[in-house]
């Protein structure tokens, strides 16, 4: 069963490869190590249907995407 959000299979997630054809913003998250924070948003935007109620995965990618920016620098 396919994910809600973009177009990763798990397995090409694990090893970080994109199949063909992947969405472009899949492999830069990918490549920050905050897929499975990002995957958890979707999901809950999926369910949920309102960010709002997705507060806590939202600031848990956020985190971890300023945990990598700060890596960078």
């Amino acid at each position: 069963m396919a994910k809600p959000g973009h177009a990763w299979s798990r397995a090409a997630a694990e090893q970080g490869e994109a199949e063909e054809g992947e969405d472009p913003l899949d492999a830069m998250i990918a490549r920050t190590g905050c897929l499975e924070q990002h995957r958890q948003l979707q999901e809950c935007m999926a369910e949920r249907q309102d960010w709002r109620h997705c507060q806590a995965q939202l600031r848990a990618f956020g985190a971890c995407m300023a945990r990598r920016q700060q890596q960078r620098e």
